[in-house]
Order: structure tokens, then sequence, then C-alpha cells
């Protein structure tokens, strides 16, 4: 049995291996020239894993890039650091900037992007707010700028979306909820909400659902969202401006988020581009992959202004 997730096909030119940053240890799935001197960093989200961006990475290895996929802490065979303060925004921050660091110790790096969706584009949006590190572009799937969520968040629209966040404050309720009949609530995450169902095969939903079911990882992976709302500090971004250029690609069916997050995110992301994918779900990489790919390819040959 692997000791990995799930193991890449082959053919795909996807490596998998672990490192070591910012003391935890991180299940990594790569891919492109090791020496390629642009590095692509991609992040997943609730309840996904670097699996999720299986689609994106040989397409970016294609155009030249070094690509890490990580599993994020308390996901996949990543460390599950214990307690709910080990989520909170400042730790998922460093491990990122430490992964960074770490591919440029590897391999000289002229250009580095960051490429995230769901809880992996929150954590992205405050990163990039923040500087933590240089970033030359940014690519965010279907998570609001924070400023945004703030306005949005004083209106029912987004409120009775918004449900589930509220409900994952409850002790260990959210847990076994997630993971009873066999995790048949994270399989229907995905598949229930698809607008592609034949994106989502057994096979590939059964990957998601015994990550979930390993020791701590359900808890881990709910933590998240526990440290969001405990530590009030994760939703301070001051002026909440990103220099960098951004790409957004939105899929408009999106269950939890309302399309109204888009409105004025121009005010806080000067050099932005917005791609919607009308019926298209939250698991837009997945779901409608090679649109992802062609959107994110044309951008990509656009020169960053």
């Amino acid at each position: 049995m692997s000791e990995f997730s799930w193991v890449a096909d082959p053919a795909s030119g996807i490596r998998q291996r672990f490192v070591e940053a910012n003391g935890q240890r991180f299940e990594l799935a790569e891919a492109g020239d090791p020496k390629s001197r642009k590095f692509a960093i991609l992040l997943h989200g609730f309840p996904e894993l670097n699996f999720s961006w299986r689609h994106q990475m040989p397409e970016l290895a294609a155009q030249g890039w070094r690509v890490w996929a990580p599993n994020m802490r308390g996901y996949g065979a990543s460390s599950k650091p214990e307690g709910v303060p080990a989520y909170r925004m400042d730790h998922l921050m460093a491990d990122v900037a430490a992964l960074i660091d770490l591919a440029k110790t590897q391999s000289t790096t002229d250009e580095v992007m960051l490429v995230a969706h769901d809880w992996g584009a929150v954590i992205a949006w405050t990163f990039a707010i923040q500087k933590i590190r240089p970033l030359d572009r940014l690519v965010i799937m279907n998570v609001p700028h924070p400023k945004c969520a703030e306005r949005e968040l004083k209106y029912w629209r987004q409120r009775k979306k918004s449900w589930y966040i509220f409900f994952f404050q409850l002790p260990w309720l959210p847990e076994k909820m997630m993971l009873a009949n066999d995790a048949k609530a994270v399989r229907g995450a995905f598949f229930n909400t698809a607008a592609n169902k034949d994106r989502f095969p057994p096979h590939d939903l059964d990957i998601y659902a015994k990550a979930a079911q390993q020791p701590r990882a359900m808890h881990s992976m709910v933590n998240y969202y526990r440290a969001l709302v405990r530590y009030p500090e994760a939703r301070e971004v001051g002026d909440a401006m990103v220099d960098t250029p951004t790409l957004v690609i939105w899929g408009e069916n999106d269950m939890a988020l309302d399309i109204h997050l888009l409105d004025g995110m121009e005010a806080w992301v000067p050099n932005l581009k917005v791609h919607r994918l009308p019926g298209i779900s939250h698991w837009v990489q997945q779901d409608a992959p090679e649109d992802v790919n062609r959107l994110l390819g044309q951008w990509l040959d656009s020169p960053a202004r």
C-alpha cells in the first residue's frame, strides 16, 4: 500500500514525495523541469487534496513551469498538528512561505506564481495582501477577495449559503457528520453539486473520502474554519490591496458562494482579469478542467502588467 494519499499516473508526469518545511511534513505532488526558473505553487481547498490539481499540473509543466502542489497541513499524509490554534492564518501562510523558500533553495527562481482554490485561496488572498513573499502572478478560483466577503456577509443571500461555517464551530458533531456512512458527505460535497458528474467517478471520490477518514484528518480540516472564526486577526487585512497581477476564474453555479461576491473586486485588485464559467460548480478546476486550463494558458501568455 502506497504511503501517499493517491498514486499519480506515470504518464501525467506528476511525481510525489515528502518535504519538510516550517516544522511540518508535507505530502507533495510536483511536475515540470526541476530546474525551471518559473515556479508555481498550487493550494487546494476543503475537503480536497493536491489531487484536485491533477488536470492543471501537466499543463503548467508543459508551459515551462516547475509545479508544486502540497497537501496542506491536516490533509492526506501531511502533518496534522493538534489543536485549533495550529490552523491560524499566520501558521498557514508560514507554511506557504516555507515551501516557496524551500523551492528556491533547490533551483534558481525568477518568477513565482500562486494558484489557489477554496481554502487555499483564502490563504492566498491574505498572503498576497500582506506580501509575505514576492509574487509575480496570482490565480484565484472561486473565493472572493476578503473585502468582498466582508461586505456580502451582511446580506442574507450570502449568510444562508455560509451556514456550514457556523455549523463547523460546534465540537465533534461536524466531524461525525462528514465521516458518517463511509464519508458520504465528503463524496456528496463534490458529486452532488458538480455540473459534470462524470468528472467525479467513484474512484476519485474514494480518494477524497479515504484521505478524510485518516486519523485526525477531518478534525484538522474542520479546525481551519474554527480558527478562522475564533481568531479575528485572520480577517484583518489592512488596506486589502493586491498589487500582484491576478486572474480570477469562477464557476457561477457555486452552492456556497453568491455571485455578488465578484462585484467591486477591482477596487482592491487593480491588475485583475475575471472569467466566469456559467453552470460550472465551486469545484471549477475539476468540473471544467479544459476551460480552466485554456483560460490559465491564455492569461499566462499575456504580459503581466
